[in-house]
């Protein structure tokens, strides 16, 4: 699950050379944000396709709101 998230947010930053500005969160760093229900290091794998976005961030605003 980790190396499926950094593929998804730190190594595609990386690969567009966008390293410095996105990928993780950090203090100065664009970043969008989204909430889940449920911690998918945690939940079995099968179950992960059954998580729902209860909150969208994007521009340091909330976007969505479940």
């Amino acid at each position: 699950m980790a190396e499926a998230l950094r593929a998804y947010t730190k190594w595609s930053a990386y690969a567009e050379s966008f390293e410095q500005d996105l990928g993780t969160l950090e203090p100065g760093k664009l970043a969008d944000v989204v909430v889940l229900d449920r911690n998918l290091f945690k939940v079995p794998t099968d179950e992960i396709r059954f998580a729902k976005v209860t909150l969208t961030m994007a521009d340091g605003k909330i976007v969505y709101k479940r």
